[in-house]
Order: C-alpha cells, then sequence, then structure tokens
C-alpha cells in the first residue's frame, strides 16, 4: 500500500462530503481510500499507447435528427379560445396589487 491517506485528508473529504464519521468510519475510509488510489497507480502502469479513447464500451453514432419544424404557429387558433385578448396574448385579472 504505497498511498498513505491521513486523518486532514479524511476529515476534509467528510466535509465536502458532509459526512460525520465514527472512528472506526474513519479507519475504515482511510484504507479503502488508499486502496482505490492503489489501484490508479496499477491501472496507471498499463501501456495506453496507441489505444483510442472512447465514452462507451460499444460502437455508438449519434441518432439525433436534424431539428426541423413540422408545425405551423397556432397562435391564432389558440387566442380564438381567449374571451379577452390583446394583439398577441390573454388578458387575465391582475393577481398582484
Amino acid at each position: 500500500m504505497a498511498n498513505i491517506i491521513d486523518d486532514a485528508t479524511i476529515e476534509y473529504v467528510s466535509i465536502l462530503a458532509k459526512l460525520e464519521l465514527s472512528d472506526e468510519a474513519r479507519q475504515k475510509a482511510k484504507k479503502d481510500m488508499a486502496n482505490m488510489l492503489d489501484y490508479v497507480d496499477k491501472l496507471n502502469e498499463l501501456d495506453t499507447e496507441g489505444v483510442e479513447p472512447m465514452a462507451h464500451v460499444f460502437d455508438m453514432e449519434n441518432v439525433f435528427r436534424e431539428d426541423v419544424v413540422t408545425n405551423e404557429d397556432e397562435s391564432e387558433k389558440t387566442l380564438m379560445n381567449a374571451p379577452e385578448r390583446t394583439e398577441n396574448g390573454f388578458v387575465v385579472p391582475k393577481t398582484v396589487g
């Protein structure tokens, strides 16, 4: 275990995470964090030269379509239902004095 996590680091992380840890939980968290960092160090030893970065394990393509307007402006039809209206809007009673 090359990575040693000190009490100050655990305290700082617990403040950031808004966690209250018991002494037992602090000791377990120190061990777990050290293990995680050791694993990251192990991964950093791998030769990734020539490996293309990827965002997903499956070969996926963008499935989005072009954003095309398919309906017309029907505001005039909507305003026909208004009991009272202005040029382009509904007239409603005043709610704030």
